[in-house]
């Protein structure tokens, strides 16, 4: 599996509050949540991102409230992966459950710019910038994650293990 795009790049303690403001959990529509996403902190953002393309920061993202609308609003308005130096425990799960990958990599977060093509094999966690030519290596997923990931998400890789 892997994820191809360009790169919208932040920096350190990125919290839920800015990745969807409060102002907006009145809704748990994903393409809801998608149009208001990062818009307190990069107002540009849901007009020029584009399906598959990656997200970069530094320490601590996804710090601040616990909510799941933070990583579904990153998936729905069409990001691929998001690669930090380390993120938020509880983010980081919340990711893995609704399915959307996530890499830590302090390399290639302090490495990779903003408008930057990069390239993530999720199998190897060889993460190319195709721009610079770099490579980083994170750290893959184990089996059982990347099934949840494959299955976009937590309840759905469950629902389909019951089915076999």
């Amino acid at each position: 599996m892997n994820a191809k795009g360009r790169v919208f790049k932040y920096g350190d303690n990125v919290d839920t509050d800015v990745i969807i403001p409060a102002r907006y959990l009145n809704s748990s529509d994903p393409a809801e949540l998608a149009t208001h996403c990062m818009e307190d902190i990069d107002r540009d953002f849901v007009k020029n991102v584009q399906k598959g393309d990656i997200m970069v920061a530094n320490k601590n993202f996804g710090c601040g409230s616990s909510r799941e609308h933070a990583p579904i609003a990153i998936k729905a308005a069409g990001v691929s992966c998001v690669i930090a130096e380390t993120f938020a425990r509880i983010f980081y799960r919340n990711s893995i459950n609704i399915g959307l990958p996530i890499l830590e990599c302090p390399k290639a977060a302090q490495a990779i710019n903003a408008g930057d093509e990069v390239e993530v094999d999720f199998d190897t966690g060889l993460i190319t910038d195709v721009t610079t030519k770099e490579t980083f290596q994170a750290q893959p997923f184990p089996e059982f994650m990347q099934k949840i990931i494959k299955a976009e998400g937590l309840i759905n890789y469950i629902n389909s293990e019951k089915k076999a």
